[in-house]
């Protein structure tokens, strides 16, 4: 009792730095993420792959299987079962909880861009589970560093030395969308989306509004990498708020059936759409900007007004 109350016991290895599981096992939950969300997706049933899946993805993906079945209720008459190979994992050793792995592989949709998937559990009698899922072109996926035995290294949060700690990116990724700044290079997830909202708010008869907000807790914390060149690929969330309001004597455009089943409320001069969006960049060390290299972003709650 006395060594348990002092913290002294270590119980299924919490303080040891171990890797966050083996190839086989990473192999393993591969598979079964692949048969969950194909069942998820030809039944339009979130509940089938609520196991295996968890934070940004569980957000966005529960929310197109929800609209999916508002319209169809007999299941997705255009399912296409996804397949993922040559699978390459990424395995950091850490100690403590939550552990997690990146897989990196090839998926016969998205043309030749690789499907990065990252793994995570909170405990040995917990399922692994995708938090994050981001598809980005082949030649953007960075060498890792890694040991004599190929494990990878997780870049703490508050990680000194890089452009932004990880910790700070989706924050600093908002405050980017908002106001602009040096931080991060030109892509078609920073200065291209800016450009795309500015056109988008001197619509004719119809002002749009943006509000920004970083996710940072528990389920939607950022994950890291270190990489072979002393920077980091980091995986983080943000959510998006877009409001549309018309004009006097006008309405807003009618949305999509899609919109139309996340929406609560009558649909008279606005709309205001949730978005959650996850993100992966290339975040160098100090000195240098982040990169964005893929978002993949879905409705997740509409109001009208």
């Amino acid at each position: 009792m006395a060594l348990t109350a002092s913290g002294c016991v270590v119980v299924h290895g919490e303080r040891e730095v171990l890797p966050a599981t083996t190839r086989a096992e990473a192999a393993k939950a591969l598979q079964q993420f692949t048969t969950s969300y194909n069942n998820a997706d030809k039944a339009y049933d979130s509940s089938l792959d609520a196991d295996h899946t968890t934070g940004a993805l569980a957000d966005i993906d529960g929310a197109r299987l929800k609209a999916g079945h508002a319209n169809n209720p007999d299941g997705n008459p255009n399912h296409t079962p996804l397949k993922l190979t040559d699978a390459k994992f990424t395995i950091p050793k850490k100690a403590g909880w939550p552990r997690w792995f990146l897989a990196d592989t090839a998926g016969n949709k998205g043309g030749a861009a690789r499907w990065l998937l990252v793994f995570t559990r909170g405990g040995l009698d917990e399922p692994w589970e995708v938090a994050y899922l981001t598809l980005v072109a082949p030649g953007d996926v960075p060498a890792f560093k890694t040991d004599k035995d190929g494990w990878a290294e997780a870049v703490p949060a508050n990680s000194a030395g890089l452009a932004v700690p990880p910790g700070e990116l989706s924050k600093d990724y908002t405050t980017y969308l908002k106001s602009g700044g040096d931080g991060f290079a030109a892509g078609a997830h920073t200065s291209a989306w800016r450009a795309h909202r500015a056109k988008d708010t001197s619509r004719p008869g119809l002002a749009t509004q943006y509000i920004d907000e970083p996710m940072n807790s528990g389920d939607y914390a950022p994950l890291a990498l270190r990489t072979k060149d002393g920077g980091a690929l980091v995986f983080f969330t943000t959510r998006h708020y877009e409001k549309q309001t018309a004009h006097s004597g006008t309405s807003v455009p009618p949305p999509n059936k899609d919109v139309l089943a996340l929406t609560t409320g009558e649909i008279k001069q606005s709309l205001t759409m949730e978005f959650v969006s996850n993100e992966v960049a290339l975040d160098p060390r100090r000195g240098g900007k982040v990169s964005v290299l893929g978002r993949i972003q879905g409705l997740t709650s509409a109001q009208g007004g």
